[in-house]
């Protein structure tokens, strides 16, 4: 497992969810289609979907042949496994885009416990804070375009980093908002 399989299957459930026709989602969950959303070589998008495929996480749509990720699967890993196989440790201050409870559509659920707040580096970004290196290097330009993958990203960084609380929240959090 690679972590930008991660970004793509939740980019999977954020393209599921925007309850598109069936033929638009089989292009927009195509290789090519997840190569220009998520700066993801097209090749590299198929073997993300193969690896997930295998591991239970993903199963293509028996009817139109699509990569559709289990989130029942992705939410078990999610919980149990992320910040063991993706661990992350606040770094230096820079310029960047807010991740965990500092991301906008997450500021009104908790305060984080950090002196500063903890951010995605990015070049375009406003916020001064700890970095934190996010899943893959295209997420900052990624949920630019998506924000509903923002906040999947943002509520797994704060299981990867927060304590139990946060991170008991954060899994609350994102059950609720895969399975919806």
């Amino acid at each position: 497992m690679k972590s930008q399989d991660i970004l793509i299957l939740l980019k999977l459930i954020s393209l599921q969810q925007q309850a598109l026709e069936d033929d638009q989602l089989k292009e927009q969950s195509s290789a090519r289609a997840l190569e220009s959303s998520l700066g993801i070589s097209k090749s590299e998008a198929n073997a993300s979907i193969n690896r997930s495929i295998e591991a239970g996480l993903a199963h293509k749509d028996r009817k139109l042949g699509y990569p559709k990720a289990n989130v029942s699967a992705l939410l078990e890993f999610l919980s149990s496994g992320i910040k063991y196989v993706f661990p992350v440790k606040p770094a230096e201050l820079v310029r960047g885009i807010p991740t965990t409870f500092d991301a906008p559509q997450l500021q009104s659920k908790l305060k984080s416990h950090s002196d500063y707040p903890y951010v995605w580096p990015a070049a375009n970004g406003q916020l001064m804070g700890q970095s934190i290196k996010p899943l893959f290097k295209s997420v900052p330009d990624a949920v630019a375009q998506d924000e509903r993958l923002y906040e999947y990203l943002a509520l797994i960084d704060a299981l990867r980093i927060g304590n139990a609380r946060e991170a008991n929240l954060a899994q609350q959090l994102l059950a609720k908002r895969l399975k919806s």
